[in-house]
């Protein structure tokens, strides 16, 4: 299974991605992880992505396609992988092609979770992270539930912030739908449901 997982911000490929791993054991490679634990490392890549994500603008192309081809070499990935959060555009997804190419492997499809924009800015601006494990909670957390460490909004979960990225997904990430589904890769389900739903659902169009 090597699965590219769309979706805007908050629409829940992280979820799904984790539930696919759990069950099949595949890696899952979230952009977003990579490039906070880059961050939090302050490596050289860390400290240019931290302004770009700071401001809620995507990070530059060429940053995010080194973090990933550095990932998709690991030993884990050899047998399968969920790409969330990369590819963001098309000239990404094109380079993707070009690169997995090179490994003799490829897309096998490209699963799309559909949430409606007001539902994502509801959802990520009740989010919450503890500063100690990283665990992801919500509002009603006055400590983590985990460890006991404190609960914090991350910069890219405040309303103002959240809607500038979803103003960019709309523009830069929302051509991909029409280029998987121009390959006949793309599957679609509705993220506005229970989590045991969706997840359903993802089985479902994935023929699992």
């Amino acid at each position: 299974m090597n699965l590219v997982l769309l979706g805007a911000p908050g629409a829940g490929k992280g979820t799904v991605a984790q539930e696919l791993v759990a069950e099949f054991g595949v890696a899952h490679i979230s952009t977003g992880d990579l490039l906070r634990a880059a961050v939090k490392g302050g490596t050289e890549l860390g400290i240019q992505a931290k302004k770009y994500m700071d401001a809620g603008e995507l990070v530059p192309d060429q940053l995010v396609i080194d973090l990933v081809k550095e990932r998709l070499a690991a030993d884990d990935a050899q047998q399968g992988f969920i790409l969330d959060g990369f590819p963001r555009n098309t000239a990404q997804a094109v380079t993707l092609d070009s690169e997995l190419s090179a490994m003799g492997r490829e897309i096998d499809c490209a699963l799309l979770v559909d949430v409606a924009p007001e539902v994502i800015i509801n959802r990520l601006s009740s989010r919450r992270t503890c500063r100690a494990c990283g665990y992801t909670g919500t509002a009603a957390d006055a400590t983590c539930p985990k460890c006991g460490g404190e609960m914090y909004q991350r910069d890219d979960d405040k309303p103002e912030t959240i809607k500038n990225r979803l103003d960019v997904y709309e523009k830069s990430t929302s051509p991909l739908v029409d280029y998987y589904r121009g390959q006949g890769l793309l599957k679609s389900v509705n993220g506005d449901q229970a989590r045991e739903t969706v997840y359903g659902d993802v089985k479902e169009a994935l023929g699992l």
